[in-house]
């Protein structure tokens, strides 16, 4: 069942994090471009992160991560937060991020 924080934003338990979403969702490689950024600097608004896709792209990028589990994001002021979920993905799958942030390589630097 997914948990909703206060802002609404649902995302699934940790027991409920299912591993062929979770990779389908990083098979992209924007997807992976936030969260490698997400990695080296947890708690970015979306608009921080250089995706170079068209908002509406972004948005569903978002979407996707958070829906898969792999991100929460809530309300901050005027913009979005984003936190990746790193503990609960080493719990639910050991090693899994830390390989795949190993072969995604350097993310672009967020910008402000």
């Amino acid at each position: 069942m997914a948990s909703r924080t206060a802002s609404g934003f649902a995302t699934p338990d940790e027991e409920d994090l299912d591993l062929f979403r979770v990779m389908a969702a990083l098979a992209d490689p924007v997807r992976r471009r936030v969260v490698l950024a997400l990695a080296q600097h947890d708690g970015l608004p979306c608009g921080a992160i250089d995706m170079q896709v068209s908002k509406s792209a972004a948005t569903r990028h978002f979407r996707v991560l958070r829906e898969a589990g792999l991100i929460r994001q809530w309300q901050d002021g005027n913009k979005l937060g984003n936190s990746l979920r790193r503990e609960e993905l080493d719990r639910r799958f050991p090693g899994l991020l830390d390989l795949v942030l190993r072969e995604s390589g350097p993310s672009t630097t967020p910008h402000p």
